[in-house]
């Protein structure tokens, strides 16, 4: 048999140029991959023999080519990807970045890591996706038949406390709060360098088991608020990622509930604002079954609301009058002082789900009640909520054009348009267009074209 003829390897001059950028050894370089290749619980022993190999052109196997990117991206201050130091080796890995649901901690680990990265990189296959409803429910479907993680304690890396736990949920306390007075345009930068600079150093770090599932649990939080931000920055396909990634670590945290939260409150969200009602109820429904007998009322309440939504966008009236009576009862079974519910759900109180259900006799048609329910939120969103409140008066006045109440429409859309003045959002602009939409047929009225002036000076 006549031997195989050996394809030459081409020289890894990205490799090249990135080792030069950082004026680093190839023995350097190598200590350094040994160093990050350690935190995550492997043994590497390359030499400068290694790094020379692999400008000659060799793909080392398994997870190699992601450290040694890690290593490099460390040296040079910023994000490096597998692409860029030439080892994607003809597949484009970083396209799927944040959009698995891995199978191991250590897999979602990486997973994520990686997601923080190449987010505060400002890769073009995240800015610039698309979702896929696909990739929102099959996460859930795996979350719904597995159990949380046997294991989660590390012992390589840097030593992770409850002291850093803690620090972590008093960071997204501050961060939500200001996200609510300011919109997610101004907060989302911090959020997206902290998960990058510290949380990952963190999930990579070495911590027992009660401590990690703990970290776990305060970095899903954070995750999730990280997605809600992209959304209201007008990038759903980003938000998307940040949604799954979230969803993961809250199995490894064994926090059942709040997986049924990013479900419910997140990522149905994010499917009810791109017109994909199935999944909302689909996704819902998950959330529900998933946590049946492990979550509050409050949080129940939450959940049968997220499934009303659904049902009012299909046009299902008596599905969605059952999710929704359910949903008023859970909250009203709900005791304030019993110190039952979780950080995570303790904001939904009547006028969120107020809110909620505005949105969906808005959908239905019924704007008598519609009203009602807007009026209903507003009178219980304190001042602290400007966006929350912004996004009510749209809604009222959304519903006040379905009464054909156009002089009011106008009112509460500039109440609106003034609230969001001092807001960066993207879901708030959004309403507005919304509004704007719905006003069109009555264009010629004196109060509409002074409307229609006002949101062309704030687009100015």
């Amino acid at each position: 048999m006549a031997a195989r003829p050996l394809v030459p390897r081409q020289p890894n001059e990205r490799l090249q140029a990135l080792i030069q950028e950082a004026a680093c050894s190839h023995a350097g370089l190598a200590r350094r991959v040994n160093l990050v290749g350690a935190e995550r619980g492997l043994d590497l022993r390359y030499d400068k023999t290694s790094v020379a190999r692999w400008l000659r052109g060799q793909q080392p196997r398994g997870r190699a080519p992601g450290i040694i990117a890690e290593a490099i991206g460390r040296k040079l201050g910023r994000a490096v990807t597998i692409e860029e130091v030439g080892m994607a080796n003809g597949r484009n890995l970083a396209a799927g970045v944040g959009l698995q649901f891995a199978p191991t901690v250590l897999g979602a680990i990486e997973q994520v890591c990686e997601l923080y990265r190449s987010d505060v990189g400002r890769r073009e296959f995240l800015t610039g996706s698309s979702v896929a409803a696909s990739a929102l429910v099959e996460p859930s479907r795996d979350w719904l038949i597995g159990g949380a993680d046997a294991q989660v304690a590390r012992s390589a890396g840097a030593r992770v406390g409850r002291a850093d736990v803690a620090a972590v949920r008093e960071m997204t306390a501050a961060l939500v709060d200001l996200d609510r007075r300011f919109g997610s345009g101004h907060v989302r930068p911090v959020v997206v360098h902290y998960l990058d600079s510290v949380v990952s150093g963190m999930l990579s770090g070495s911590y027992r088991e009660a401590v990690g599932r703990e970290l776990f649990g305060a970095v899903a939080r954070l995750t999730e608020l990280a997605g809600y931000m992209a959304v209201d920055t007008g990038e759903p396909g980003l938000a998307q990622r940040y949604y799954i990634q979230a969803l993961r670590l809250a199995q490894a945290a064994g926090d059942r509930g709040y997986g049924g939260y990013v479900l419910a409150a997140s990522m149905s969200h994010l499917a009810a604002e791109l017109g994909n009602p199935r999944e909302i109820t689909q996704l819902a429904r998950a959330a529900q079954e998933g946590t049946r007998g492990r979550v509050p009322p409050r949080a129940e309440a939450m959940f049968l609301a997220a499934e009303a939504r659904g049902h009012a966008l299909l046009g299902d009236a008596r599905a969605f009058e059952w999710a929704a009576g359910r949903a008023v009862r859970a909250l009203e079974a709900a005791d304030p002082e019993s110190g039952d519910d979780p950080v995570w759900i303790a904001h939904f109180d009547g006028a969120y789900l107020a809110d909620e259900l505005a949105h969906c006799y808005r959908d239905l048609g019924r704007a008598d009640a519609a009203v009602r329910a807007a009026e209903e939120s507003l009178a219980g969103h304190p001042e602290t909520r400007a966006r929350r409140r912004a996004i009510g008066l749209a809604l009222l006045a959304a519903a006040r054009v379905q009464q054909r109440e156009i002089e009011e429409a106008c009112r509460a859309g500039t109440r609106a348009l003034e609230l969001l003045g001092g807001l960066r959002s993207s879901r708030g602009a959004e309403y507005l267009e919304d509004l704007r939409d719905r006003l069109e047929p009555f264009a010629g009225e004196p109060v509409v074209r002074e409307f229609e002036a006002r949101l062309e000076v704030r687009a100015a």
